[in-house]
């Protein structure tokens, strides 16, 4: 599964890309450092699904979920928002923006890897 990771913090992106290597699925992680290069990066070449910051410089991962929710070519990709930003109503405004999942941080290792699969697995039912 292609994976695109969009987070600006780069200890979390390596968090992430070791949890979901050394899990028993087979994952190809490709990472973004800002939300204008995680789009860029989704319309060049759709991921399977995508991985969002919520919390990040110049433009948040809300609003990048939306601009990606825009582009037709990419309406069937997953996107979950993996976010430290775990207040009430949190949740259900990566929704509303089009988010199809939220994970909260500090995420749980030993059941992250399952976590993305069932969202996969879940919007790829919706969509056949």
């Amino acid at each position: 599964m292609r994976v695109l990771h969009i987070e600006d913090n780069i200890d979390n992106r390596l968090l992430v890309r070791r949890i979901l290597m050394a899990s028993s699925y087979t994952f190809e992680i490709r990472e973004a450092a800002t939300a204008q290069d995680g789009i860029a990066m989704a319309i060049a070449d759709p991921p399977d699904l995508i991985l969002m910051d919520l919390s990040m410089p110049e433009m948040d991962g809300l609003d990048a979920t939306r601009r990606i929710r825009e582009v037709p070519a990419l309406d069937h990709v997953p996107i979950i928002a993996l976010t430290a930003n775990v207040m009430h109503g949190d949740k259900e405004r990566t929704l509303k923006a089009g988010c199809d999942g939220y994970i909260g941080k500090p995420i749980d290792i030993d059941k992250f890897p399952d976590e993305i699969i069932g969202y996969f697995r879940r919007r790829y039912e919706r969509h056949v």
